[in-house]
């Protein structure tokens, strides 16, 4: 029987964990495996609180279906019917500049109509077919952005979308890591416009021949959760792997034991083990090697994290102000206002507010601007329900709020970031028995976890002789 330990119990952790023990008896390999999560409660930085009738998601609030990861691991766990779809306000989305929120264009008509942009700044989005070629190099975000699309395009659609997924910073964020479609797209095509067409015209003649369409070039698809909140597919990979979870358990490092490896944790309890893969975040994996391999855990502790704050606010809908007909909005850092952008979380889905309330989540901070982990609490919910003022003309006082303060919330792909998954592959190959998963290296969605944790089963199930 082989030992397998999985450090960490967030989704990456849980559900690598989950699939592992579900593939190794299909195959006939007989597993002692074992969880260590150091909080009480598993799910990472997933958790849906309700509080006096409202449901605070304080990290991801779902995940599009338009990816088949995370539908197929909710179908193995036989939870497919208690998948809860946004509604079609999710559709409608905003950004705020100028002083006012612009929804964002669906069609070429409707973004000609749209005061978003200038008419400078539309000819010049126009004119992304005759940008300049690629350099060759991990081009920024902020550099792509430049030269394809434009300043006033960067500014006002990409930098807000880039805030909106990784608290980024898109001087910084690798395009090539952080939005690999769209490099790949560039690459094969030419340009984004010819890509779109392309697109199209593939994806009508796949419906014409009955076939399942392409995946479009933007996120696309459907934000689908649960009624109780995402939670429920955490809770579920932790109750069906059941005492193989062992939770307030820290770890404290991992070293080379003979063939195998010994983990110790932080209340100097010894474990061996033939498998160790660590789902924790790089800057946690890398404490923990410390004795196993210098290059490793330097490169590891490259990959930084933004801060982010969760403001959830609740209002009543009478004489709020504005109708929350959408998504939420965005806000573009030239604005200085103090929320990266406010999700409408009730219009979205039911039950996320009692009846005659509505439920808005506001994220604070990121790449940049840490330095609004130091407000206090009473500080950072009067900037925000200002900025909700200013935005969408809401003047009343919240009836509820709760605010989460992430210090290390979502990990930074940087430009530089593949070498980095180069170099940790590097090293990882040299230390048979050892894997790591996460968002931390290819992906910080919910899907992207998944998939991570997919290969990493292979990867496992493989080593282990399956």
């Amino acid at each position: 029987m082989k030992k397998v330990l999985v450090i960490g119990g967030g989704i990456s952790g849980l559900s690598t964990a989950w699939l592992l023990d579900k593939r190794a008896r299909e195959a006939g390999i007989s597993l002692d495996l074992c969880l260590f999560e150091q909080e009480q409660q598993p799910g990472g930085k997933i958790k849906s609180v309700r509080e006096e009738g409202f449901l605070c998601e304080w990290g991801p609030n779902g995940f599009l279906d338009s990816k088949p990861q995370t539908l197929e691991l909710c179908a193995a766990l036989g939870i497919t019917d208690r998948l809860h779809r946004s509604n079609d306000n999710a559709r409608k989305r905003y950004i705020f500049t100028g002083g006012e929120l612009h929804r964002l264009p669906e069609n070429g008509p409707s973004f000609l109509k749209s005061r978003l942009l200038s008419w400078p700044g539309k000819f010049r989005l126009l004119g992304e077919p005759f940008a300049a070629n690629p350099p060759g190099t991990d081009e920024s975000l902020a550099a792509f952005g430049r030269r394809r699309l434009g300043a006033e395009a960067l500014q006002k659609l990409i930098a807000p979308m880039a805030s909106g997924i990784f608290a980024g910073d898109p001087e910084t964020m690798s395009l090539v890591s952080c939005f690999p479609r769209i490099a790949e797209l560039e690459r094969e095509y030419g340009g984004l416009f010819v890509a779109m067409l392309a697109l199209a015209k593939k994806k009508k003649q796949e419906r014409k021949e009955g076939k399942i369409s392409s995946s479009a070039a933007g996120p696309g698809g459907t934000l689908t959760s649960f009624k109780e909140g995402i939670q429920f597919l955490t809770d579920t990979l932790a109750s069906q792997l059941g005492k193989r979870v062992r939770t307030g358990v820290a770890v404290a490092s991992v070293n080379r034991l003979g063939d195998g490896w010994e983990v110790r944790t932080m209340a100097g309890e010894t474990l061996q083990a033939d498998l160790v893969i660590s789902a924790a975040p790089a800057f946690a994996a890398a404490n923990m090697l410390e004795g196993v391999d210098a290059s490793l855990v330097d490169t590891l502790r490259q990959i930084l994290y933004s801060t982010l704050n969760v403001v959830c606010c609740g209002f009543k809908t009478e004489g709020l102000g504005h109708p929350l007909d959408g998504f939420g909005y965005l806000v573009p850092k030239e604005e200085g206002r103090t929320v990266l952008g406010t999700l409408w979380d009730s219009s979205m889905f039911e039950q996320r507010a009692p009846d005659g309330m509505a439920l808005l989540r506001s994220m604070a901070g990121g790449a940049c601007k840490p330095e609004l982990m130091e407000l206090p609490e009473s500080e950072l919910l009067q900037r925000v329900r200002d900025d909700l003022q200013v935005a969408m003309g809401i003047s009343q006082p919240p009836c509820f709020s709760r605010i989460i303060r992430h210090q290390q919330a979502i990990p930074q792909y940087t430009v530089g970031h593949g070498k980095r998954l180069e170099a940790i592959e590097g090293r990882l190959s040299s230390l048979p028995g050892l894997l790591l998963t996460g968002n931390a290296f290819k992906g910080v969605g919910l899907n992207d976890c998944v998939a991570a944790s997919q290969a990493t089963v292979d990867k496992a199930l493989a080593f282990l002789g399956g």
